[in-house]
């Protein structure tokens, strides 16, 4: 993947190999939030996680900075993550989506990970430039139906294990294998899951005053039966 790394020292552009891509979910600290979060996929269908964190291995051709992305039928949507990259012996940062079959989930939820394209901005903080004030970081993201543009999620990482908890409970180590991507979960949904057309979503580092932001729209096709 061709992406672009921006920070204090400027910007420059990286092609990463991608090895290894990984949906970590269930990842809240609060333990009420990973409730409230089974909760509404229980709603759809979903059942409950045997444990948590759970880390699902998805194809790394799914990841894409697209505009656009291509999805069966209608019942998929979209949820903001911050995404931790590992190459060429740097960790970096970054923002995706973590867009799901929702009916597929119901049933399988490995295999409904691996239903959709993986939406990723095409940006990245090196994570030395945000470790230290790492919890000041928000997530954001909006449906866009209708020619509204709704907040859909909203709230600091630091309702999100952190990545060095992640990638230890991952890893066993306190790296991640070279050329892992590695989307760290999400927020609860203002007024609960849903699909939309369009989905937008970004990372704010209030203390430096920068964002890293990606849209797509999602395309559905027919479902013959």
């Amino acid at each position: 993947m061709q992406l672009t790394v921006s920070g204090g020292s400027g910007r420059h552009e990286l092609n990463v190999r991608v090895r290894r891509a990984i949906i970590a979910g269930w990842t809240s600290r609060d333990v009420i939030a990973v409730e409230q979060h089974i909760r509404e996929l229980e709603q759809l269908g979903v059942a409950r996680p045997s444990s948590v964190p759970t880390f699902y291995c998805v194809s790394a051709n799914r990841l894409t900075t697209d505009p656009v992305i291509e999805v069966s039928g209608d019942h998929s949507s979209g949820e903001v993550e911050f995404v931790l990259v590992q190459f060429a012996g740097h960790l970096y940062v970054g923002v995706g989506s973590d867009h799901t079959d929702r009916h597929v989930e119901t049933y399988n939820v490995t295999v409904s990970k691996q239903m959709c394209d993986k939406p990723l901005a095409g940006e990245l903080w090196d994570f030395t430039d945000v470790e230290g004030h790492w919890d000041h970081l928000v997530l954001r993201s909006w449906a866009v139906a209708e020619q509204r543009r709704v907040l859909y999620q909203e709230g600091s990482v630091s309702a999100i294990r952190s990545p060095a908890d992640l990638i230890q409970r991952f890893a066993e180590a306190t790296t991640l294998p070279e050329g892992t991507v590695m989307f760290c979960g999400t927020l609860a949904a203002y007024g609960g899951i849903r699909p939309a057309p369009r989905f937008e979503f970004e990372i704010e580092d209030p203390v430096r005053g920068r964002r890293i932001r990606h849209a797509y729209d999602v395309v559905s096709l027919p479902v013959a039966v």
